[in-house]
């Protein structure tokens, strides 16, 4: 670790989050410490990661993960590395808890995302099907995040946009769905804030300015697309094509950049179902 990169993580620090000030200096090489020279306190190199306080080599750690994260059988990580298999599950709740950590921290912050794209996956797993609803902002294919849910419903869908709504600005917004009627309710009562008038009582709530919602609605017979329609439930024609424009250029209105995000599922779905 790089002490002139990193910061104390002591919270009651009055140079925590504070980089490349000098503050952090090395306690001991050997054992990978560090000490803040505002605080006092001395912290370990692994702090705040997944490998913190693990006995096991981080090469060895970061193995197990990822055969994991590739759908590798926990039995058969046990039977080569000779690991306990609540050993096994414990790295992959803190790799878990870590990643949605660092997501939290580093995509989880106010930008003009101008289209979002969100869709569901239907997927398989030891001991039932789980659905993963995810979204993606289409003019950078930065991964938004995703939510796990036994059923396909409203809550499903709400607390999809509620990470969404954590990543965008109230700028001109366009969501690109699926046919799934949830999304049109999650979107109107998710993007909205109170209207402050000072008044005793409950505010009314006031709807985010230029959220466009389009809709790709595909038909099928004996489990084939036989047929797809595009419609557009809120905003104008022209709103939407301009918007669909800056964000992705030529083409027309669909949530087909959603299936790169594929590699995430495996992961995050392997971490929330428990496996």
């Amino acid at each position: 670790m790089d002490p002139t990169q990193a910061f104390c993580p002591n919270l009651d620090c009055p140079a925590r989050g504070q980089r490349g000030k000098g503050t952090i200096g090395i306690h001991s090489r050997k054992e990978g410490r560090f000490r803040c020279r505002q605080c006092g306190k001395t912290f370990a190199a692994t702090t705040g990661t997944a490998w913190y306080r693990l006995r096991t080599a981080a090469e060895v750690v970061g193995i197990v993960v990822t055969l994991l994260a590739h759908g590798c059988p926990p039995q058969a990580i046990v039977a080569a590395y000779g690991l306990d298999e609540r050993t096994v599950a414990s790295w992959l709740a803190r790799a878990g808890s870590h990643s949605q950590a660092v997501h939290e921290h580093l995509v989880e912050q106010p930008r003009d995302l101008g289209q979002v794209q969100a869709d569901e996956l239907r997927v398989k797993r030891q001991g039932g099907v789980v659905w993963m609803a995810m979204a993606m902002m289409v003019s950078t294919r930065l991964w938004l995040g995703g939510v796990v849910s036994e059923r396909r419903d409203l809550p499903l869908i709400r607390a999809l946009l509620a990470r969404v709504r954590r990543c965008a600005l109230a700028r001109p917004l366009l969501f690109c769905t699926e046919g799934l009627c949830s999304y049109v309710r999650a979107i109107r009562e998710t993007f909205r804030e109170p209207l402050q008038t000072g008044k005793p009582g409950r505010p009314r709530w006031r709807a985010w300015k230029n959220i466009l919602i389009a809709q790709v609605i595909k038909r099928s017979q004996k489990r084939r697309v036989v047929a797809v329609t595009h419609r557009i439930v809120q905003g104008t024609r022209r709103q939407v094509a301009r918007l669909r424009r800056r964000s992705q250029g030529a083409g027309v209105i669909n949530t087909a950049y959603i299936g790169v995000s594929v590699l995430f599922l495996k992961f995050h779905t392997v971490v929330k179902s428990g496996r």
